[in-house]
């Protein structure tokens, strides 16, 4: 997307004072018009409280607040939870909510801020990040950047890339992910790198695109990014999530898996994650408000998990990742594919093994790593001023 295509998109662009001098904003400034700029001392809606109407939802989407964050930018993945099987992800959050809208998105059951915030100090961020380093820089810690907003879809603005990408060529045993719906690469892809950056695409089949996942990158889109970045050196993945049910599934994930494995090889990427349909239930007022009834996702039939969350009955879930999985294994075995936030039971029923147990994954679903990041969590706590 043009940037000048992206910052019409948006209503208004609000600043802190205090992020006045931020590389951030001063880059935004010169992409956005001066009519859509107002400098501010405290969040704009700041008279909203609690949590956000559908109307204030999407409000928040088309407006940008730059501010600093103040609280803890490394995290452990929210997936892992006791009772599910987790992949050692981590997550660098530098933004909260996203421009694009997906009919199933996680952030509407919990961000109750009325903008689009971009949070100006990332270098704030990659501090923090660099005081893991005594304890984990030989170990094959794996950071994400695209929990709570999509990690390439406002980049052309932000370039938010460029200062990742460079701080992650010191440490080479450590992965970047820059996870995304969009196409949006080009304006990273003559950085240096360490070969260590991974440029990861969510994709579904186009009929779900349509119907769920708006203002996205259509399939095609996504596909010729991944071949763009693989072009350059930088390593590619795919996200098959959430996998989401309608009459005519099967053929619709045969047709993604021909897509895919046409274009790409099992030696292209280490693995794809799978996943199927979830959503806290507080969040299913607010998408039916936001989307109605004739959504695949809001008239799904749901049930409670032992996580809280609601999903697809695990019949239902084993038939469909033991099609997939069974539909790349019938393109090659060399297909590695893992299930996201998801039972041992549902691993053992769909492919057959723990992921602990999968050639090909040992290392993502190691524990020591997870000890190692609390130790050296509580070792930081400990120097801060």
């Amino acid at each position: 997307m043009a940037i000048n295509t992206l910052v019409s998109s948006f209503d208004h662009l609000y600043i802190d004072e205090i992020s006045r001098q931020s590389p951030l904003a001063q880059r935004l400034i010169k992409h956005f018009p001066q009519e859509k700029i107002t400098w501010v001392n405290e969040a704009p809606f700041s008279s909203s409280k609690g949590a956000l109407t559908a109307k204030e939802f999407d409000r928040s989407k088309k407006n940008i607040f730059v501010t600093p964050f103040k609280g803890q930018f490394f995290k452990r993945c929210p997936g892992a939870r006791p009772g599910l099987s987790c992949c050692n992800y981590f997550v660098l959050n530098w933004g909260l909510q996203c421009n694009m809208n997906c009919s199933y998105c996680y952030l509407q059951s919990f961000i109750n801020t009325p903008t689009l915030t971009l949070y100006s100090n990332l270098e704030d961020a990659l501090k923090e990040l660099e005081s893991f380093a005594p304890s984990l820089k030989d170990q094959p810690l794996r950071v994400g950047t695209g929990e709570t907003v999509d990690s390439l879809s406002l980049d052309p603005l932000t370039l938010y890339s460029h200062d990742l990408i460079h701080f992650f060529k010191d440490y080479p045993h450590w992965s970047l992910e820059f996870k995304t719906k969009s196409a949006a690469v080009d304006q990273f892809l003559q950085q240096e790198h360490g070969g260590n950056v991974v440029v990861s695409w969510s994709i579904n089949p186009q009929y779900i695109i349509e119907r769920e996942e708006h203002g996205t990158a259509n399939l095609k889109d996504r596909l010729n990014a991944a071949e763009k970045c693989k072009a350059r050196g930088f390593r590619i993945a795919f996200h098959i999530d959430p996998m989401i049910w309608h009459p005519d599934w099967k053929n619709s994930y045969l047709e993604l898996v021909h897509d895919l494995t046409e274009r790409f090889s099992p030696h292209d990427m280490p693995y794809i994650s799978v996943g199927a349909l979830r959503f806290q239930p507080e969040q299913r007022h607010m998408m039916r408000e936001r989307f109605g009834m004739n959504s695949l996702v809001t008239s799904a039939e749901m049930f409670p998990s032992n996580d809280g969350k609601l999903r697809y009955e695990q019949s239902l879930r084993k038939e469909m990742f033991s099609f997939l999985v069974n539909a790349f294994k019938n393109r090659s075995t060399a297909w590695n594919l893992f299930l996201c936030m998801e039972t041992p039971e549902t691993w053992i029923s769909s492919t057959g093994q723990l992921p602990q147990k999968t050639e090909g994954l040992t290392d993502l679903f190691d524990s020591r790593l997870i000890r190692k990041h609390q130790s050296a969590s509580s070792s930081s706590a400990k120097v801060q001023p």
